[in-house]
């Protein structure tokens, strides 16, 4: 998966400043049981793609969603839900967007170090740069320097045109990733949540509405 397989970005800011409205209140959506132990955002995409067009954007990615499970299953861990997304992604060397089918993995049962080992296993068998896993955490974990945000309503056209015409989003947080049922999934440093939150308005997602998971991010490379 690209760096920019899902929203990121980094900075520094203080925590206290990020938290607000319905931030504040799913800050422990691990504890409720919304959120998973971890996930796993990955693709076996290897091209660069720039036409949205491009019928390898169509694919459902079935046989690597049952591979992945059983990479998951076969080192310790329990496979959960598998969600489909289409991303969008700026190409700095390109100067323009990008595109990826890819899939986020629910994963149970698993520590820091496992969860590394499998996206590192995944990595190496679909000859990726990076891998990206989020393990769901407590908002006052010392360990959470990440958030998820997710939110309904939002198509890849809109996450498209919105990224292309930001020059401050495209540049800082590169991209973002739709799930095929117009859910956005978000994932950024903490310290970009205002950011993030931005651009996510920008998208005519409610904040209100919108679940924001905290936890820890690793790109496994």
């Amino acid at each position: 998966m690209k760096r920019f397989g899902v929203l990121v970005a980094v900075g520094v800011l203080a925590f206290g400043t990020v938290t607000t409205g319905t931030a504040q209140a799913s800050a422990d959506a691990a504890a409720h049981g919304r959120c998973p132990t971890a996930e796993i955002f990955a693709t076996d995409n290897t091209a660069v793609i720039t036409d949205p067009a491009d019928p390898r954007l169509k694919t459902r990615l079935v046989r690597f969603e049952h591979e992945v499970r059983g990479i998951i299953r076969a080192h310790g861990a329990r496979p959960g839900a598998s969600t489909l997304l289409d991303g969008v992604f700026w190409s700095g060397e390109l100067q323009r967007a990008t595109y990826e089918r890819s899939r986020a993995f629910d994963v149970h049962r698993v520590g820091a170090q496992g969860l590394h080992h499998i996206a590192d296993v995944v990595r190496k068998q679909y000859d990726q740069e990076s891998v990206l896993t989020f393990r769901c955490l407590p908002r006052t974990s010392p360990e959470t320097d990440a958030v998820e945000i997710r939110a309904d309503g939002v198509t890849a056209t809109r996450l498209h045109d919105e990224l292309v015409a930001d020059p401050q989003a495209r540049e800082r947080l590169g991209g973002g990733s739709v799930a095929v049922d117009g859910r956005l999934i978000l994932v950024a440093p903490l310290a970009e949540l205002p950011l993030a939150r931005a651009f996510a308005e920008r998208l005519g997602v409610d904040w209100e509405k919108a679940e924001i998971r905290y936890g820890d991010e690793e790109f496994v490379g």
